[in-house]
């Protein structure tokens, strides 16, 4: 995954190690992002692109839920394969009944459908812990970018990825996954299972 903001283990020792460069931006209301820098057309036409055409108009989605952010179901698209997903609006202990198998040295990439509500999201990310026989054996910190609420479902496809290969790395893999955003805001986390198998 090299197109967005990628973090392995062998490069960081942990992926929640932030850049200490990197401050992100102070957050800023919908109106005030929509009211500043008017004279500028460049700038005017990003914001239509990120908050569309009604610009302001207040977005909700689901009342009952306070987040920005509600994430929907994440998907695997492995070569030649269909696409199975999993729910994420199921409770946590629903979710860790669900499994996801791929062939080893198959190309696959990971989808993930959102919806953003109420105001501007910055900085989302994914992030995951990989574990085989309770050891780490690999993590990944996703960037996916900042986005305007939107009644219409939002996604985000990572790099084409290679499931590793050989007899060693044939098994079970239990991840653990969670959405963030540049205010370490949580909005989803949750336990997997994952199967590297010979074949299909």
């Amino acid at each position: 995954m090299a197109d967005s903001e990628v973090v392995k283990d062998e490069e960081h020792h942990d992926e929640e190690e932030d850049n200490p460069n990197y401050k992100p931006p102070a957050p800023k209301s919908i109106d005030e992002i929509i009211n500043a820098d008017t004279e500028d057309e460049s700038l005017r036409k990003y914001k239509e692109a990120l908050l569309g055409q009604g610009g302001a108009e207040k977005v909700i989605i689901d009342a009952n839920n306070p987040s920005k952010v509600i994430i929907d179901k994440i998907s695997l698209l492995a070569e030649g394969r269909d696409e199975i997903s999993i729910d994420l609006k199921q409770s946590p202990e629903e979710i860790k009944k669900e499994s996801f198998a791929l062939k080893e040295g198959c190309k696959y990439q990971i989808k993930v459908y959102f919806y953003v509500q109420r105001d501007i999201v910055s900085g989302l990310k994914y992030q995951q812990k990989v574990y085989k026989a309770g050891i780490k054996v690999d993590s990944m910190h996703q960037m996916m970018g900042s986005y305007g609420p939107k009644k219409e479902l939002h996604s985000f496809t990572t790099p084409q990825e290679e499931a590793p290969s050989g007899m060693l790395k044939r098994g079970s893999f239990k991840i653990e996954s969670k959405f963030i955003d540049d205010d370490k805001n949580e909005y989803c986390s949750w336990k997997w299972n994952l199967e590297i198998k010979k074949d299909w």
